[in-house]
């Protein structure tokens, strides 16, 4: 019996069917329990245009039949689910792709150099772009407040100009 499996991703996995070779005590995936882009896609909820954008840009690894076909193996599950969580932190697929090494369970990176630069690089360039939001409402809120001294004075102006009519 196969048990579904929840990743941090919040997809519902089950383990792929089929026979696991054995090679020197330790299990093999067979070509079998490889699953093709749409099998993925559906597991993951992620298109498939987006995993072959990840795949283009070095996140993921697809096997190739003889027939041109991408196959993945049953990790890429997984590997898509920290992809997305990585995106989600506003990281760039090229840190994504120096980082995913390092990913474990969960949403956590081990503690590498990689791992604290590029999140320092994001914690650095998000810290940049709150000041110029920040600079920049400031901006509108002064036009604001000029446009309402100004409507207010309008206001005036119109009323004098019915009253002397």
């Amino acid at each position: 019996m196969r048990k579904s499996v929840q990743l941090d991703a919040g997809v519902k996995v089950k383990p792929p069917a089929g026979d696991l070779g054995h090679r020197g005590g330790r299990a093999v995936m067979g070509e079998r329990d490889r699953m093709q882009i749409g099998e993925l896609a559906r597991r993951t909820g992620v298109s498939t245009r987006s995993l072959r954008y990840y795949e283009q840009r070095g996140l993921l690894r697809a096997h190739r039949d003889t027939n041109g076909y991408r196959r993945y193996d049953a990790e890429c599950v997984e590997t898509v689910g920290r992809i997305r969580e990585l995106l989600a932190t506003g990281l760039g697929t090229d840190d994504i792709r120096v980082l995913l090494p390092c990913t474990q369970g969960g949403p956590a990176l081990m503690p590498c150099a990689l791992s604290w630069g590029a999140i320092e690089r994001q914690m650095v360039q998000l810290d940049e772009e709150i000041a110029e939001l920040e600079r920049r409402r400031a901006a509108l809120g002064t036009y604001a407040q000029i446009m309402r001294e100004r409507g207010t004075q309008d206001e005036a102006l119109a009323a004098s100009a019915l009253r002397s009519a």
